[in-house]
């Protein structure tokens, strides 16, 4: 489904719903007929974060079933980070299946275009033949220092323990400019994803970001977070 049929579902089941249901047994029983015992697995992953080895970490995310269709992104996000793009080389963090990249490739011909993620799958690479993928996790990228002009990390961040870590490596490699995009949320006792930080509000992404520099802005689009920061 499009990220805006999820979105619109999670704004049922986030803001409609009072929270003593939303995380009751009988709310958890419908989350199993539908996404069966990951639901548990799930919930016990987010209470063992601090301790998860890499081993389990990435098994974690090798079951997890796609919702989207294509991309986690919202067409308006989309729209937004083609318009925000400067100069030419171009990193996305988190790529996926690299559709984004692709997306961009279709609308900016003159992009040199990178994609990275701790798993890389060869189909990816076979799909896009073009556009440069290196495995790589987000709190060490393999880039050095100012490698490309415009950054892009869309709905990573949430699933990063050492947020600071990360945030710190995207400043690190972005040359002009860091485009963030994270899912505007609220945390529950179970879900259908294993989501590590949550942010009801814009403001409570920027307490993760400080120092924030000057040339930044941020936004809600629907029920997700755009923020954009200048060097700093």
């Amino acid at each position: 489904m499009k990220r805006e049929t999820t979105n619109m579902i999670r704004t049922v089941l986030e803001e409609a719903i009072p929270p003593f249901i939303r995380d009751s047994g009988a709310m958890r029983w419908l989350f199993r007929r539908h996404w069966g015992p990951l639901v548990d697995d799930i919930e016990r992953f987010r209470e063992r974060i601090p301790f998860v080895t890499a081993e389990e970490y990435r098994h974690v995310y090798e079951r997890m079933p796609r919702v989207q269709d294509e991309t986690d992104n919202s067409a308006a996000c989309l729209e937004r980070i083609q318009t925000d793009v400067v100069g030419e080389a171009v990193l996305d963090v988190g790529c996926g299946t690299g559709y984004l990249l692709d997306w961009l490739k279709h609308r900016r011909p003159d992009l040199a275009l990178t994609g990275t993620d701790f798993i890389i799958e060869e189909g990816t690479r076979t799909r896009h033949p073009d556009i440069r993928f290196v495995e790589g996790h987000v709190e060490r990228l393999p880039f050095d220092d100012d490698s490309f002009d415009t950054v892009i990390c869309t709905h990573v961040l949430e699933h990063i323990l050492e947020f600071r870590t990360a945030l710190t490596e995207l400043r690190r490699v972005a040359k002009k400019r860091l485009i963030v995009v994270v899912p505007q949320e609220r945390e529950y006792r179970f879900t259908f994803n294993p989501h590590l930080h949550f942010f009801p509000y814009p403001h409570s992404l920027l307490r993760y970001l400080t120092p924030i520099p000057e040339g930044h802005a941020i936004e809600g689009i629907g029920r997700d977070i755009y923020y954009r920061e200048d060097g700093l």
